[in-house]
């Protein structure tokens, strides 16, 4: 069962339920492929608009980046829980042996590696759907203010959520090259991202006042 196939009203009973996953990592992904669609809607809305009809095709290829991105992040969905289980299933492993306590915590050692990649490629996906709004932001059609402001918001989320994914799993592995390396990446992908979603935030909310 891929969590993508789910309707909205099932996947919330999954994610609601006593299972640990889907987690913040997928509902992380969720929030970019919303920013994403909403991006995407008023690229589509400001083509369409007489006002707009010279610059028509830069928002088409926008929209075609917000849609790639979109794909990206509900792909990740999935991706992320499959990382999750991976982890899990290494716990189960036996340590009856010293053999087995050993392939047992590599194993889990390198799932909670694999848990990092999902949340940091919804942090870039977020970035990336962030910057495309900037560009947007300069001239667009405003009657989709809010849902570009939305836009900002759920790319805000899901660049928050999924940087707690990433600390809470490099906080279990004992590699400490991957751990600085990948906190390092996290780090400044995070502060850039917030700085720019922030900004962009408040632009869009003055422009409503």
């Amino acid at each position: 069962m891929k969590l993508i196939d789910l309707s909205v009203n099932d996947f919330y009973k999954e994610l609601a339920s006593d299972s640990p996953a889907p987690g913040g990592g997928s509902v992380a992904a969720v929030e970019a492929s919303f920013g994403c669609g909403l991006l995407s809607m008023v690229c589509e809305l400001t083509a369409k608009n007489k006002k707009y009809l010279e610059k028509a095709a830069k928002y088409k290829a926008i929209q075609a980046e917000a849609d790639q991105l979109a794909k990206e992040a509900l792909e990740t969905i999935d991706k992320d829980t499959e990382a999750f289980l991976a982890v899990s299933n290494a716990f189960s492993l036996p340590k009856e042996t010293e053999e087995e306590k050993e392939i047992r915590k590599q194993t889990i050692q390198e799932g909670l590696k694999g848990c990092c990649y999902p949340p940091m490629q919804t942090m870039n996906i977020a970035y990336l759907g962030l910057k495309q709004i900037e560009t947007v932001s300069e001239d667009y059609n405003t009657n989709a203010a809010s849902d570009l402001g939305s836009a900002v918001a759920a790319l805000k989320a899901a660049l928050q959520s999924a940087y707690l994914n990433v600390l809470i799993n490099i906080g279990g592995i004992q590699d400490t090259d991957f751990t600085e390396k990948m906190n390092d990446q996290a780090e400044e992908l995070y502060q850039i991202s917030n700085k720019l979603a922030e900004t962009l935030s408040q632009k869009i909310t003055d422009s409503l006042k």
